[in-house]
């Protein structure tokens, strides 16, 4: 059973999948606030275009690469993104970053994911949203991280990935920001690291 975390809780993958971890995927999910018959009126609701990103940082929290519906793989191919999701419609999760552990450069030590609304529109009209880790090899979901503050931001780093002597750990983090690109959330990204 996926664990379900708090903002900066952390967890070994490697020991909550009971097993060394050669892929993993990063899928977040939302779905835009149902409007009433006086808010379809007055333009509220409707679609939610949401962007997940992954900035991949080396031990110096300097930036190596970044993930993001403008670039769909990194440059050295062992990150993918599913491609851009605009509405949020339906189950299950809305976009996906697929990660090759066993390909990815050792000069990566951390890997940030985040979430915008590159349209400006903030979290007051999104609900459901969440992200999760998940075990690429046998699809086993390994954490959950419920992104429920709602409010006038436009973007979430969510959750951190980092190497440790003996795998890789995951962590909740959660901070709010106002970018609307990965690009304007690099900095924050970094500071949360710190």
């Amino acid at each position: 059973m996926a664990l379900t975390l708090s903002k900066k809780q952390s967890i070994s993958l490697e020991k909550t999948a009971g097993t060394a971890l050669s892929s993993v995927s990063l899928g977040l999910g939302w779905d835009p606030v149902k409007a009433g018959f006086l808010g379809k009126l007055m333009g509220s609701g409707g679609e939610i275009d949401l962007d997940a990103s992954c900035i991949l940082l080396d031990g110096s929290l300097q930036p190596v690469d970044l993930v993001w519906f403008r670039q769909l793989k990194s440059q050295d191919g062992s990150i993918q993104h599913s491609g851009d999701n605009r509405t949020g419609e339906g189950s299950g999760d809305d976009e996906t970053i697929h990660v090759d552990l066993q390909r990815l450069p050792a000069v990566v030590q951390h890997l940030v994911f985040t979430v915008n609304s590159f349209t400006g529109q903030n979290f007051e009209k999104v609900e459901n949203a969440y992200c999760r880790i998940i075990n690429a090899g046998n699809k086993n979901e390994l954490a959950r991280f419920n992104l429920s503050e709602r409010g006038a931001h436009t973007g979430i780093v969510m959750a951190s990935l980092s190497r440790e002597n003996d795998g890789w750990k995951f962590t909740a983090i959660g901070e709010t920001t106002n970018g609307r690109t990965a690009d304007d959330l690099v900095n924050l990204a970094v500071q949360a690291l710190r």
